[in-house]
């Protein structure tokens, strides 16, 4: 079972468009959202929820009204500005100390220090995660709550639903959407895959970010394709990615020219690839079929780890 994570860096280079693509051309594979604090690609593969499950990580303190005295020691100690007071004279002390849940950082040292344990700390629901059936196959997806922490904890539960079907209904891949930038989700994606395909476009701020995706697939010693999105639209920047991919020994796999009907793919909910008279479904058919040649190598264990 392979494991390949579709990375861009940068948000916006259409990464999830290609992986919706690659969800109807590959066979007997696991889909996976990983951008867990903006999910999307279940935006464009027809689907229906079969499962949904909170998500506990982490605690938020909240303040007993009927047990605080306004002492102010939690007030004291909090680093994060979280604990806020205001006159009230319907409380017994004159006045009410309540924390606010978006600032708080569930460190615990108010409940710790508080005199008259006036201050709850329970664990909390951050999110949901789904489990979903497309005409493509299964699909594992996830939702942040607002200011909510550990979407790295998020991605490796998804990750490790993923496997266990996987695994359970003998699938050749997963296919892993992930989030942006080289963060902690990006990490917990990346971790333990076969394949890192990056999604770039002929930007500068692109060609940065996925500098910064290199360098981070370098560290796990990870093998790398590159595919290049709306090339067409400054092919000067586009020449210059594809020379730092040849210096680094990564293969660039193919080029999408800018196509408007990509737009109106999404607009009605599906992949590129189910428009076959675009230009663009053309080029993705076949940036996967030089993917697969990567993938078919990894599988023989003859591609190794080549960033130079």
């Amino acid at each position: 079972m392979l494991e390949l994570v579709v990375l861009s860096g940068k948000g916006g280079t259409g990464k999830t468009s290609i992986v919706g693509s690659l969800a109807v051309l590959a066979k007997n594979k696991i889909m996976v959202d990983c951008d867990v604090d903006a999910a999307d690609l279940h935006l464009i593969l027809p689907h229906k929820i079969k499962l949904t499950e909170d998500f506990t990580s982490g605690s938020i303190a909240s303040i007993i009204d009927e047990k605080c005295t306004a002492c102010g020691i939690c007030l004291d100690y909090c680093r994060y500005d979280a604990i806020k007071h205001e006159p009230d004279n319907h409380h017994p002390a004159g006045e009410r100390y309540w924390i606010n849940p978006y600032a708080c950082e569930g460190c615990g040292v108010c409940p710790h220090f508080c005199p008259e344990k006036a201050i709850d700390f329970t664990e909390t629901v951050s999110g949901q995660w789904f489990y979903s059936e497309t005409p493509y196959g299964p699909l594992w997806h996830a939702r942040l709550g607002i200011a909510q922490s550990n979407s790295g904890k998020l991605v490796s539960l998804l990750r490790q639903k993923a496997r266990e079907q996987a695994v359970a209904d003998k699938k050749d891949m997963i296919i892993i959407d992930g989030p942006p930038g080289i963060g902690c989700p990006v990490i917990a994606s990346i971790t333990g895959a076969n394949y890192i395909l990056i999604i770039t476009e002929p930007s500068l701020s692109a060609r940065h970010d996925m500098e910064r995706l290199v360098s981070l697939a370098e560290h796990f010693k990870l093998a790398v394709g590159l595919g290049i999105n709306r090339y067409d639209i400054n092919e000067t920047i586009t020449e210059d990615i594809e020379r730092f991919a040849r210096e680094k020994n990564i293969s660039v796999l193919g080029r999408i020219a800018f196509d408007p009907d990509v737009t109106r793919a999404q607009v009605a909910g599906k992949a590129i690839v189910e428009y076959p008279d675009s230009a663009a479904a053309g080029q993705v058919r076949s940036l996967w079929n030089q993917l697969q040649k990567e993938l078919i190598l990894i599988q023989d264990n003859k591609l190794q780890h080549r960033i130079d």
